[in-house]
């Protein structure tokens, strides 16, 4: 049976453990700034560098293929040398990519800087989760797991704020020059202070209490298990113990399965797909090229992606407020029904442009319609599948194979996030309209997988999740 959900022990500090959390986190804000920074830049790239929107395409996505690869390194680093390190390797490559990202010699530099940054988020991308729900008790650990999209969503809208903040200061545009760098070489290259942040941070939280059982440190992790739990320290070692059960370290091999891997690892992996083919991204990469394309001007873009960053704030905080009282199913469903009619009615408003080039315009109702839909859109995203998949992810697997899981899940989310995000320019400029519709679609498909296949995970410890595993 599932063990009931408990409040941190005696003598302990929830605002300690929400600080603990909130540094890890520190990576997820990398992850939202690194991911999302582009969008301000794109216009000034193509510009730069003149190049096609093919390859500012592949320009843009080259730090999905770092990410999936620096997802599926992650895991099996953090069994070896620990979460901490993990961060601080993170950390470090978060911190080259700001600079060479800076000052790139020609586009294919810019997009190898961008594969750098893209293996930091990845490694971030499964090291904050697992991370968060290793320390957090399980009455809440939902909202101490919900930090790391929280963090994602102020990383996206601190890059717009100082995106549009740069763009404003150097005359109106990314292209303008501020000081010896122009505006868009700024945006990219900021990005170092968070990361020496994240770099001092790592430096003073703990190690996970469950790797350090792993590796034979109990008297390590009876310490941080008394900080951050409380109760039964012993009996919780013992626990951690048995759900590690005589394994040392886990392998790609022990996802095998029926179907070629563990079902839970399936739903996993789909969870992690569907969180990126609904289109989310193409809203924080490109919507200030993408206002652009329908007649808006480029400051005025600028400032419409910020506006969506707020809403995604607010739809985080949402989630955050209900995802331990209303579990974690209910919110992916209402989510998905959300985005679904959210991305049909964009695509009916972007029907409507008229023109073609650079003369393309979007009637005024037309275009408050769009900015209305697509602000809905990001909203039901964020209050759903934006936190809940991650929650989920750092929750779901049974503690043997959590690592190895958490690192092909998150593999597959990068995957799908480098699918749309590279098809997007060429697909956008073929027929818009069309373009979400299929992102309409497939947040359809999206509510009846959790329907039929996605398990309620609220309140239980994560030594219990075998329970759902069908091993």
């Amino acid at each position: 049976m599932a063990r009931a959900a408990e409040a941190p022990g005696g003598g302990v500090s929830i605002a300690h453990v929400v600080m603990i959390a909130a540094a890890a986190a520190m990576g997820g804000f990398l992850f939202g700034y690194d991911s999302a920074v582009i969008n301000g830049a794109v216009s000034a790239i193509e510009a730069t560098f003149r190049v096609s929107p093919t390859v500012i395409g592949f320009t843009v996505a080259a730090a999905l293929v770092g990410s999936a690869a620096g997802a599926a390194i992650a895991g099996g680093l953090a069994d070896r040398i620990g979460r901490i390190r993990v961060m601080q390797l993170a950390a470090v490559l978060f911190a080259a990519s700001a600079v060479g990202s800076a000052v790139p010699f020609t586009v294919w530099d810019l997009a190898w800087w961008r594969v750098v940054g893209g293996v930091a988020i990845g490694i971030a991308s499964v090291i904050a989760p697992t991370y968060i729900a290793e320390v957090s008790p399980p009455a809440f650990r939902g909202r101490l797991s919900s930090l790391q999209q929280l963090a994602i969503v102020l990383g996206i809208a601190i890059s717009q704020l100082v995106n549009y903040g740069l763009a404003a200061a150097a005359g109106g545009s990314a292209l303008d020059r501020f000081g010896p760098l122009q505006a868009w070489q700024w945006m990219l290259g900021i990005e170092v202070l968070p990361a020496l942040l994240y770099f001092l941070l790592s430096l003073v939280i703990p190690e996970s209490p469950r790797h350090l059982v792993r590796v034979g440190r109990d008297a390590q992790a009876r310490r941080v298990l008394a900080e951050v739990e409380g109760g039964d320290v012993d009996g919780r070692i013992a626990e951690i113990r048995r759900a590690l059960g005589t394994e040392r370290r886990p392998h790609l091999r022990d996802l095998r399965g029926r179907y070629g891997l563990l079902g839970i690892v399936w739903t996993g992996m789909a969870l992690s797909a569907f969180q990126q083919l609904v289109g989310i991204n193409v809203i924080f990469y490109y919507s200030a090229s993408l206002w652009q394309s329908v007649g808006v001007a480029e400051t005025d873009s600028l400032l419409l992606s910020l506006f969506t960053s707020v809403v995604n704030i607010v739809g985080t905080f949402i989630a955050i407020a209900l995802v331990d009282r209303v579990g974690r199913r209910p919110l992916l469903l209402v989510g998905s029904v959300g985005m679904a009619v959210a991305l049909a009615v964009t695509s009916f408003a972007f029907s409507h442009a008229r023109g073609s080039g650079d003369s393309v315009v979007l009637p005024q109702e037309w275009g408050l319609a769009a900015l209305a839909s697509a602000s809905m859109f990001v909203l039901f995203f964020a209050l759903s599948w934006g936190v809940v998949t991650w929650v989920l992810l750092g929750e779901m697997f049974p503690l043997p194979i959590r690592a190895a899981a958490m690192a092909v899940a998150t593999a597959t989310q990068w995957i799908a996030n480098w699918l749309v995000t590279v098809t997007f320019p060429a697909l956008s400029d073929w027929n818009l309209p069309f373009t979400y519709l299929v992102y309409t679609a497939f947040a359809v498909l999206s509510f009846a997988f959790v329907l039929r296949f996605v398990r309620e995970t609220k309140g239980r410890t994560l030594e219990s999740m075998a329970e759902l595993a069908g091993r």
